[in-house]
Formats: structure tokens, sequence, C-alpha cells
């Protein structure tokens, strides 16, 4: 669809007329809209109101500084740059056009009164501040004002198009049925995100234990390390409260496996010293869970909705993979491992078990 701009084209009037001209066909061969003082026979308060709309309607602002401040208003500001601070304050994109040498202008053109010089002075410097070029000769502005194609880049605005090239009736309110559907579609599937998968419920979980396997070594002083293997039953919910944390944003497998191997050992050197002579002086070390076990535990989180292999792109050398919380995983995390009330009031989890929350 071919959008037209319209530009709002602000100077003073009598001593840029020619300049006005060459701005103004520049702008049509552009394909945008000029609009400007030409439009407002007089400046009064009715008037401002008026000029204030056009400059909203307008999609871009283009400013001419020649050698005139130009009249101005009861606060003492011209006409021309209470419009240039007006678009500044709309925050409408403005691009200015000065004088390269305004000493050069002649007198006829330029301002006569100390009072007129100070305030055009201070006009340009204000306008120096933002995004502006120079020109010296009218066909030199005419020119320059290509430069404006750049901002209609870098700031797209509305645009105008013409009425036959609107969708009709009928095609807006298709669009707007399937606009709603995918809405709906967007809420339900937002649901299905935050909530076990279908047939979770048929699978291991919350406080349901499983037997873990895993390897040790331990080491008493005179004796050779002994290579030990034992197994331990965790619950589901401490497995993952282990684990999450590690995925809140992505972990490696290997860290991952380390993690869980680490939450092993806390939880298993106890039991092994109370229930094996020998080893309640040994130093134990070095546990690793079973990579058959791992796996167990890593598809057992995934096919319970917790967890999600990361599809983040990585570099070449980087063949390692990669898991993270699902936004699912990420509310049970939550259930599990934050801190509720001491006294349970006001407390949104309180009565909720630490098994995972089922469809239906």
């Amino acid at each position: 669809m071919e959008k037209r701009y319209q530009v709002f084209v602000s100077s003073t009037f009598r001593d840029l007329e020619a300049e006005r001209q060459e701005v103004m066909h520049a702008l049509l061969e552009m394909d945008c809209l000029p609009a400007g003082m030409e439009l407002f026979p007089a400046a009064n308060e009715e008037q401002w109101d008026l000029i204030k709309k056009v400059i909203d309607d307008s999609d871009y602002y283009v400013l001419i500084v020649g050698g005139r401040y130009g009249s101005t208003g009861p606060e003492g500001l011209s006409y021309t740059e209470m419009e240039y601070r007006y678009a500044l304050s709309i925050d409408k994109p403005t691009i200015a056009f000065l004088h390269r040498d305004p000493g050069n202008i002649v007198s006829a053109k330029s301002e006569n009164s100390e009072e007129g010089q100070k305030k055009l002075a201070a006009f340009r410097e204000f306008v120096e501040k933002k995004l502006c070029k120079y020109w010296a000769t009218p066909q030199e502005l005419g020119s320059v004002v290509s430069r404006l194609l750049k901002l209609t880049k870098s700031t797209p605005a509305v645009g105008w198009v013409r009425a036959n090239e609107l969708a009709d009736r009928d095609a807006t309110a298709e669009l707007l049925r399937l606009r709603r559907q995918m809405d709906d579609l967007k809420r339900e599937l937002e649901s299905v995100r935050t909530s076990a998968p279908k047939g979770a419920e048929r699978l291991s979980q919350g406080s349901e234990t499983h037997l873990i396997e895993f390897t040790y070594k331990a080491r008493r002083p005179m004796y050779n390390d002994l290579h030990l293997r034992y197994h331990i039953d965790l619950s589901w919910d401490d497995v993952f409260a282990c684990c999450a944390p590690t995925m809140i944003h992505e972990v490696d497998e290997q860290t991952l496996k380390v993690t869980l191997s680490n939450f092993i050992r806390d939880k298993a050197i106890p039991q092994l010293q109370n229930t094996y002579d020998g080893l309640q002086d040994a130093s134990l070390r070095e546990f690793m869970i079973l990579e058959e076990d791992f796996q167990t535990v890593k598809i057992q989180l995934r096919a319970l909705g917790l967890i999600i292999k990361s599809e983040k792109q990585r570099s070449v050398k980087d063949t390692s993979t990669y898991w993270t919380l699902t936004p699912y995983g990420d509310e049970v995390m939550t259930r599990l491992r934050a801190i509720p009330t001491k006294s349970g009031e006001n407390d949104p989890f309180s009565g909720t078990p630490l098994a995972l929350a089922q469809e239906g």
C-alpha cells in the first residue's frame, strides 16, 4: 500500500518565498503533501489552534531559518519558533534547514532591530542542537530537502493512503474476526504453557519417590580409596527443586548432572556414615549419579512438562545440550522453593501440596 507523507513547512514568509517554493516543489516530487502558513492568512489565537492541529496531523515537520526572526506572539516568541517548539513538544519528527551565512543575507531580508537579531541568534543556537542542515541559495535548499527521505526511513510515520486502497467493510470485519480468534488462541496457548501436559497425571511425580543409583569414593587413612556404588530414594519434588534454579535461564547437561550429584551427596553422606562401619571416619567424595539414572530423571522432568531443551543458537564449537525451564516449570519451582510467611496467613501457596498440579 503506497503511502504519502504530510510535511508541515515552517518559516518566516515574505523573505523566504522563493525558498519555500523550492521546498514545496521538492516535497511534491517526493510524493509528499506539503502544508504551511499559506493556509493561514492571519496569526491570532484561533489561527494558532488551527496551526497546531495541522502540525498534529502532519507526519513530519520542516523548519527553514533565514535572516529574519519573524513577527512575535503574546509571549515574545515568533510564530515560527512557537511552531518549532510545539512540534518538538509532541515528539513530531523534525528537520531544520538553516542559512549557512546569515551575515551575507541582504538587509531587506534580515532583522534590522538589535532585539530581533538577538532573538534570531538564540533561536538558531537552539535549533542547531537538533537535527539540522545548511543552505545558501533557494536551489541548494530544494536539493537538500531530499535528506528528508532518510528521516522517513529512520523514523517511519503513519502517512496517508488513497481511500480506494483501504480494506472494504467485509475485509475489515474478517480481519477483526481473525484478530479475536488469534487472541483466543493466544490465551489458550498461555493456559497450556502454564499447566501440566495432557497425560502427566499418569506419571510418577510430586512426593512419590524414585530410587537413584550413584557411585562415590571413600578415602580412609592408611588405606587405598574404595570405589563404591549405592542408591538413594528421592522424591520428584526434591529432585526438581534441586535442579530448577540452575535452569532459570538455561544450563548445559554436564552442569545439570553435577548439580544433581552434589544434591545426592548431601543427602547420602549422613545415611552412609550411619549405616556402614568404617565409613564414619572416611572422607566421602566424587559422588556421581549413574548415567542411566540421570537420563531417566531428565526424561521424567521433560515428560512432566517442567523442562525443555534450549533452541538458542550457539557457536559451532559448542556441542553441549542445554536445558531450561518451561513456563509451567517456573511456576512449580516457585511453589517448591519460595519461602511462605511464617504464620501461613495470606500465603498464596498455603495448603497447596508440593505435587504437581494436574488438569481436570
